[in-house]
């Protein structure tokens, strides 16, 4: 009896801890929010009023367009799991009616701060939470995970219109 009490201690050591949920990926997910945010921010002010209205061709989205597309999918996407759309965000042709600089901007940052806020009050227990988008099945965790890949990949594509249109993205000065 002594032996197998022995052994059942012994191996209960070696079981790997339960790790929580909001530590491994989502101990970094804070940090890549920000450093995204800033550079998205930072180039929303660096591209001149005027470059707001161009298009690299016809059918594509304008620089506008692009960071109010961007805005438009953080509110929508952070609804998915929880908060409020904002109450002024009234129609889903924002991205083709909001085009001045300031307007852009101030949408931009009220959703970045919407989503920074929002995934400071995850708990871990909330991230394996079932939610439905656009009819299919996800997760809150996979709710966040999309919008930084988003906003990630809408930023690439801004850095690419600015260097088209000879801006230098300021954190590549």
């Amino acid at each position: 009896m002594k032996a197998l009490l022995l052994a059942l201690v012994c191996s209960a050591a070696v079981l790997p801890a339960q790790q929580d949920p909001l530590e491994g990926l989502w101990q970094g997910y804070d940090g890549e929010w920000g450093h995204v945010s800033r550079q998205l921010v930072a180039l929303a002010e660096a591209i001149p009023a005027a470059t707001y209205a161009w298009r690299p061709g016809p059918g594509v989205r304008s620089t506008s367009e692009v960071f109010m597309h961007l805005a438009m999918a953080n509110f929508y996407l952070l609804s998915v799991t929880g908060p409020k759309m904002p109450a002024d965000m009234t129609s889903p042709d924002l991205e083709k009616t909001v085009t001045a600089k300031a307007d852009v901007v101030n949408w931009l940052k009220r959703s970045l701060d919407a989503v920074k806020t929002a995934h400071a009050g995850v708990k871990s227990t909330d991230l394996a939470r079932r939610v439905k988008v656009e009819g299919r099945d996800a997760t809150v965790e996979g709710m966040y995970l999309r919008i930084i890949v988003h906003a990630n990949e809408h930023m690439g594509q801004l850095v690419a219109y600015a260097r088209i249109n000879g801006i230098v993205p300021p954190w590549s000065q």
